[in-house]
């Protein structure tokens, strides 16, 4: 069945069932949140069969592959297909939507916001995040990064907390001056190509005689647009506002699959399409990773609000995928990828969690808690396993992706990934800080009153502990995936993996 249009199908399937949530009566609101979780299952059933018929070794880049013609004047086709870092980073979008929707079951009860409305968003969501993995025209690839921020910044706008006007509206600003950006760099793609029928198809953009002075000005629109998206240091000031002002549902998809399209943009088209522009580069990259990292680390740690906390330990792990991808080297490209997939699931239990305990207790604030874990133990004990993955404990899914990360870059970048190790030691403090203060010591009365995790959340947070904890112990299956592809785009930028340097004691000529 390679020849069934996948991707397209698995893209209209929530789209069309975001049109029948939105449509169906205000007052049929358990009937839209059913509708909507059984369409995300479906999507999700859809990926898994495509799954199963993906060759990770097969001659060609992409698979699932469709070609028509959109707007032949302009060279700019409908054109998708999928490699292993695409299809794994499509997984997690279907895996965590039908997730988000059954977590944010009464996120928006008792408001006088359209409960409808918000599940088709996420629905809506869902699709463009699939299109945009999938996207083999950078031109169709663009249109649907900037339509991505339309169902978001409703999604924050209209039900997010107090300050959810201001988060929305910068995130908007953030995300559209980085897409004008790109915007430019497309226009000039489409110019130094010559134009022509197909102009804007990934395979047909590689090795462009591009003037060196141009492919840099080019590369800095892309990758200045994947650095506001993902965010890297020093263009992430929108990302706490907006992870803390969203409900826990869309702070997940936020930050777990959209920020992972800045940098799945770096690999996909930053570096194949600007191979000299991204090594002329990578060493201001690889320096403003490891501030990232540090600087993301050290504001976690001062934090006072849970989800603004989260938000910040997200900025350092998207130093190390960003370090891991400048890097070029196959093990750090291969942990990133692999990174971006786990942190998608250990951030999505930090943040749903944080948002079942501050449901419960009506706060944000750090300082409002403690003794939880006498009174809820199994949210104390989730939250402990959510936090202990993301700071890459030994065991934990995140510890892998990390160690090819830092390994990888050691390589290339000695003293880079020295430094960004020490991201390790401050991520335990900031994640056993807010452990501490929030889920030990004596309970007070508003903490005695706090039910345990409910049957509906227990089912949210289960597959999402199981993959922590298997793909800790066995990540080999996504490995398999994902390293022909890595190979693949190495290949594409010519590079190799440095070679290892074998010291030679004096006296032995050899």
């Amino acid at each position: 069945m390679t020849d069934f249009p996948w991707l397209t199908t698995l893209a209209l399937i929530p789209l069309a069932g975001s049109v029948v949530v939105g449509a169906l009566p205000a007052a049929r609101e358990l009937l839209a949140k059913q509708l909507a979780l059984a369409i995300s299952l479906v999507a999700l059933g859809v990926t898994i069969a495509m799954a199963l018929q993906f060759d990770a070794n097969a001659e060609g880049q992409f698979q699932f592959t469709e070609l028509h013609e959109w707007i032949p004047q302009f060279g700019v086709s409908y054109s998708v297909g999928v490699d292993g870092i695409a299809l794994v980073l499509i997984g997690l979008a279907t895996v965590l939507t039908p997730i988000c929707i059954l977590a944010s079951w009464h996120d928006v009860d008792g408001s006088r916001r359209s409960v409808n409305s918000y599940f088709a968003l996420l629905l809506v969501l869902e699709t463009m995040m699939i299109g945009v993995f999938a996207a083999t025209d950078v031109f169709l690839f663009y249109i649907l990064f900037e339509a991505m921020l339309v169902p978001m910044y409703f999604i924050i706008g209209s039900y997010g907390g107090a300050q959810r006007s201001y988060a929305a509206v910068k995130f908007l600003l953030y995300s559209l001056f980085g897409g004008l950006l790109m915007l430019a760099a497309v226009i000039g793609l489409f110019v130094v190509s010559d134009g022509g029928p197909r102009a804007f198809l990934f395979e047909n953009l590689l090795n462009l005689s591009i003037d060196p002075t141009t492919e840099k000005f080019l590369f800095l629109g892309f990758f200045i647009a994947f650095a506001i998206k993902a965010p890297l240091w020093p263009v992430h000031t929108w990302l706490p506002d907006a992870a803390a002002e969203a409900p826990p549902g869309g702070a997940v998809l936020l930050v777990g699959v959209l920020d992972k399209v800045g940098t799945f943009g770096m690999l996909r088209f930053c570096l194949p399409l600007f191979p000299d522009a991204s090594r002329w580069a990578a060493p201001v990259v690889i320096t403003l990773s490891v501030i990232g990292i540090v600087y993301g680390a050290l504001l976690a740690i001062g934090q006072s609000d849970i989800k603004r906390l989260i938000a910040y330990t997200s900025i350092s792990h998207f130093g190390f995928i960003a370090m891991g991808i400048f890097a070029m080297t196959t093990q750090a490209q291969s942990g990133s990828t692999l990174y971006m997939f786990n942190h998608g699931f250990s951030t999505a239990a930090l943040f749903l969690i944080a948002g079942f305990l501050i449901s419960r207790r009506g706060s944000r604030l750090i300082q409002d808690y403690g003794g939880v874990q006498r009174i809820a133990p199994v949210l104390a004990g989730t939250f402990l396993v959510a936090g202990l993955s993301s700071l890459a404990l030994p065991g934990l899914s995140s510890f892998v992706s990390e160690f090819l990360v830092l390994v990888g870059t050691f390589t290339r970048y000695e003293a880079a990934a020295i430094i960004a190790t020490g991201g390790i030691i401050l991520a335990s403090l900031y994640i056993l800080l807010m452990y501490q203060r929030t889920m030990t010591g004596e309970p007070n009365e508003e903490i005695r009153k706090l039910p345990d995790l409910t049957s509906r959340e227990v089912w949210v947070v289960a597959p999402l502990l199981a993959v922590i904890i298997g793909l800790g112990f066995y990540p080999k299956p996504l490995l398999d995936v994902i390293n022909p592809a890595i190979e693949r785009t190495m290949q594409q930028i010519g590079q190799e993996d440095p070679k290892p340097v074998v010291p030679v004691a004096e006296g032995t000529g050899k």
